[in-house]
């Protein structure tokens, strides 16, 4: 294997700058004079992408098979940490098999509007949620001696316009929601590479955009490895280097290299930047040498069981109420009859470059048939990708048959060209077809369970025709087997809900604000996303955020918390005893919420901070513990520019979902300083507030002979006062004080804190 600082000084500059463009569209350019080889990165998220040799571009068309794994969606639904490690260790064991070195993945965007057309391969709408879970996938896979490439830094969150629009936001909503989940999963998992978003931010392109790619990646989370293109993401090659990108990808052909040569030469570039991105370019392809040196092999099978359980995991119990006494699920004896055409042609993958060719394929109703042999089928609609027919015939043979069955299990879903990398869906609702199959099936029976596949949240205003709703996303290719192990008992549900169902689309966040206009989307939503939106402004929704139900029920009780420490040292130990109250074992999510009522901005009225899966056996009880630390309870403060802990009364929330808190407790934390410095523009408010500037402008407040002081205004007077720049207090003549006066005030204030 070469040695990265024996090779360096020996590069000619051409060299340099072809190492830091692609060679083609999937692999890294060779040195071979110095023994520096190609190496291959390749697509999924969710399931190696490797093209066939006979393929070109993206290749969309033919790729070699690999095990299919449930997209994020579903994923991020198992709010289980330790099994989507495991998940990730099985991408890594596929993508050394097949001598790749990067796996391009996992995506940590949020989920800003449900209409995003790849929110299949974004894990959830909550920055700590997407942060765990995220860096459990990028350690799983890089303890195999292969790399990810976290993305899409940052801010990605539409489809429409995607390589021009530019998200127009302000820093304390990127700090709060779209910037953590990254954060997480590069402070400690560590990626290979980071992967730079198309979109601009604020009017800057994100692959040339150096207060996000250096200042926050680099300098303040200490990232040390490469920061890779999207593909086609780059306008300007040498403005991108000198902001910090490394790796331009697909290959631009020479012109992009010899543009970065004559920068060099002209002096327009440092080459000491070049050498920088050259450095951490061939540090992943040594790193990389060892796996592909010794690939090794998989087991399909295992993965397959794999991506089975993580499936069913991912499978979330909407509703499950009686009928005739008892729940519809799991099935009991008699007959059953599927309907739905999803439930023979699965949708179990997304659209777009992440899509895998799978290494076997289930389908709901062949693995309901292997474990039951009361089963009959009515397609009941068409998909458009599917067979033709006529839906209205379809319709009436499936509500005929469903008058003889004991349980009818309805497939709905969206279909496959509703959810795509490229564009944004079309509507928030499913097709009309099957909307009018429910309907009409819910008029003949009321025994109705509906199996629902998509990548992302629909509106349900037919949820009160079935009795049951179990949502399956997109499960990979042994979806169709879980949903037969869920249904039947083999397996209990245990997902929860990690994004918001709402009632319609104008309830949703970005509503009005998406995907914006003449190149612009404005997040005017701020820090109130997903669930922080629905619940501050107490807004009905179909289904909450973290919901979930499974065979069993759960007790909470015994909640504690323990205050340690103050200011930035401050940390919360959290106590809360779970207890399985029924006679079939289960797994519940315990999820912890913060509340700050007394902020002095706006805060949402819960964010979750901490959570774990806790797996519990007919009346068994366990104790979940967390550790809160000050940042779970800080906000980014836009003047000081740095996270805040603002003292007073915090609510620790402990429950089941953001809707559903089984125990809250009140406790008091002391806070730190929140002033900064002072100036001629800054409030009386803020001069009053600040400990040094309070004591040199009190007494100049203080009543004059003849005159009334602040203390003496009435109520409207003095709030006004308090709002106005000490500035415009002089200018008005309220303060004895020039602005030479004043300037010195100012001084002598700053001094003193500096001091």
């Amino acid at each position: 294997m070469f040695d990265v600082e024996d090779v360096l000084p020996r590069l000619t500059l051409e060299e340099k700058a072809a190492l830091t463009s692609g060679a083609d569209f999937w692999h890294l350019k060779a040195v071979e004079r110095l023994d520096v080889p190609s190496v291959m990165v390749t697509d999924g998220p969710h399931g190696l992408r490797k093209q066939t040799s006979a393929s070109v571009g993206l290749g969309l068309g033919g790729a070699e098979p690999a095990t299919c794994f449930p997209t994020a969606a579903a994923l991020g639904s198992t709010w289980d940490v330790d099994l989507t490690r495991r998940v990730g260790e099985a991408l890594g064991r596929e993508t050394r098999a097949a001598q790749v070195a990067v796996l391009l993945g996992p995506g940590v965007n949020m989920k800003r509007t449900p209409l995003c057309g790849r929110n299949f391969e974004y894990l959830a709408e909550d920055p700590v949620l997407s942060g765990e879970l995220g860096a459990a996938l990028v350690t799983g896979v890089q303890s195999q001696g292969v790399g990810t490439s976290l993305k899409h830094f940052a801010a990605n969150n539409q489809e429409t316009d995607r390589m021009r629009v530019s998200v127009d936001v302000d820093e304390r909503t990127l700090r709060e929601i779209y910037l953590p989940a990254f954060e997480r999963v590069v402070t400690r998992a560590r990626p290979w590479t980071v992967m730079c978003a198309y979109n601009k931010i604020n009017g800057t392109y994100a692959s040339e955009h150096e207060w996000l790619l250096t200042q926050v990646l680099r300098d303040e989370w200490g990232f040390d490895g490469v920061v890779v293109s999207d593909w086609g993401a780059v306008q300007d090659r040498v403005v991108s280097l000198a902001a910090g990108l490394d790796l331009q990808m697909p290959s631009a052909g020479p012109r992009s290299d010899e543009a970065v040569v004559a920068a060099v030469r002209e002096g327009r570039l440092d080459e000491a930047v070049l050498d920088r991105a050259v450095r951490r370019v061939l540090e992943v392809v040594a790193r990389a040498q060892p796996a592909l040196d010794a690939p090794g092999a998989y087991d399909a099978d295992a993965h397959h069981a794999l991506a089975r359980e993580a499936a069913a995991a991912g499978t979330v119990l909407l509703k499950n109420e009686p009928v005739d006494g008892a729940p519809l699920l799991p099935l009991a004896g008699g007959r059953i009859l599927v309907v739905g055409e999803l439930a023979r042609t699965p949708r179990y993958q997304g659209a777009g470059s992440s899509q895998v060719n799978p290494t076997r394929l289930d389908d709901a109703l062949s693995a309901l048939r292997a474990q039951r042999d009361d089963v009959a089928f009515e397609p009941g609609y068409t998909l458009p990708e599917g067979r033709p027919g006529d839906d209205a015939s379809l319709l009436e043979s499936a509500v005929n048959a469903a008058r003889g069955a004991d349980t009818v299990v309805v497939h709905l879903g969206l279909p496959a060209p509703d959810e795509s990398e490229g564009y944004d869906r079309p509507r928030l609702g499913l097709p009309e077809n099957q909307v009018a199959l429910l309907h009409a099936l819910a008029e003949v029976t009321r025994r109705v369970v509906v199996v629902l596949a998509g990548g992302s949240v629909v509106e349900m205003p037919w949820r009160d025709d079935a009795a049951a709703v179990l949502v399956t996303w997109l499960g990979g290719q042994a979806g169709g087997s879980a949903v037969a192990d869920v249904l039947t008992g083999a397996v209990p549900p245990s997902g929860r809900l990690a994004e918001t169902v709402p009632l319609r689309l104008e309830d949703t966040p970005a509503f009005g604000s998406f995907p914006g206009e003449h190149g612009h989307v404005r997040y005017g939503e701020g820090v109130l996303v997903g669930y922080r939106w629905y619940d501050t402004r107490r807004l009905d929704v179909a289904f909450p955020f973290g919901h979930g139900l499974t065979y069993t029920t759960f007790g909470y009780d015994d909640v504690r918390v323990q205050v340690h420490g103050s200011g930035a040292d401050v940390t919360l130990d959290v106590d809360v005893r779970v207890t399985n109250l029924g006679a079939r074992a289960g797994a519940e999510v315990v999820q912890v919420y913060v509340r700050d009522p007394q902020a002095g901005v706006v805060r949402p009225a819960r964010e979750l901070k901490a959570f774990t899966k806790l797996t519990l056996g007919p009346g068994e009880s366990a104790t979940a513990s967390f550790t809160l630390t000050a940042r779970d309870l800080s906000y980014w403060h836009p003047g000081l520019r740095r996270w805040v802990v603002e003292g007073g009364a915090f609510v620790v929330e402990v429950g089941a979902s953001s809707r559903d808190v089984r125990g809250a407790l009140e406790v008091d934390v002391e806070g730190e300083p929140l002033w900064g410095e002072l100036s001629a523009m800054s409030t009386i408010g803020e001069w009053l507030e600040h400990p040094r500037g309070a004591q040199v402008l009190a007494p100049l407040l203080a009543p004059r002979e003849g005159e009334q002081g602040l203390a003496d205004l009435d109520e409207t007077m003095r709030a006004m006062i308090l709002q106005m720049p000490a500035r415009a207090l002089v200018d008005s003549g309220f303060a004895p004080l020039d602005h030479d006066d004043l300037a010195a005030l100012v001084a002598l204030a700053n001094a003193d804190e500096e001091g």
